[in-house]
């Protein structure tokens, strides 16, 4: 157990550091092993021209989600790097907070692979908007991407 609470650890530690969900406002809102979801509230500043969270905006945050819940499998000197990921845009990202989820489907020793769903929260209502299909590489043994 105290591997994973080390891990978790090196998860959140690595996600303060990125600016670009520093950006979207978001923070981790659930974390264990292989899992983690990633929140954020609508804001002006990420839409696209009809109101919606702009695509991009969500993929970010998808990719991070999907990301960290890789990381969060892997050793200690290692870091994540996403090689690939496929989105599906299911419906507009309206709402007033976002949900972005990330699963590990497969962990592996230099390939893992992940996927994604976010969801627009509307009062009660939750709306699948999105889901991603993300390829994430194990980075060990360069100095530059270790551990983050």
């Amino acid at each position: 157990m105290a591997e994973n609470s080390a891990a978790l650890r090196r998860v959140r530690e690595s996600f303060a550091r990125q600016g670009a969900m520093d950006t979207l406002g978001a923070a981790i809102t659930h974390l264990v092993p292989g899992e983690v979801d990633i929140g954020f509230d609508w804001a002006q500043g990420l839409t696209q021209q009809h109101g919606f969270i702009h695509a991009g905006m969500l993929s970010a945050a998808l990719d991070s989600a999907c990301g960290y819940a890789g990381f969060s499998l892997m050793p200690e000197d290692a870091g994540v790097l996403t090689i690939e990921f496929k989105i599906n845009l299911l419906a507009p990202a309206k709402g007033q907070r976002f949900r972005c989820e990330g699963r590990v489907l497969k962990p592996g020793r230099t390939i893992m692979v992940a996927e994604g769903r976010a969801y627009a929260i509307d009062g009660e209502q939750e709306k699948l908007a999105a889901t991603m299909h993300c390829t994430l590489m194990v980075v060990q043994g360069r100095q530059e991407i270790a551990g983050a």
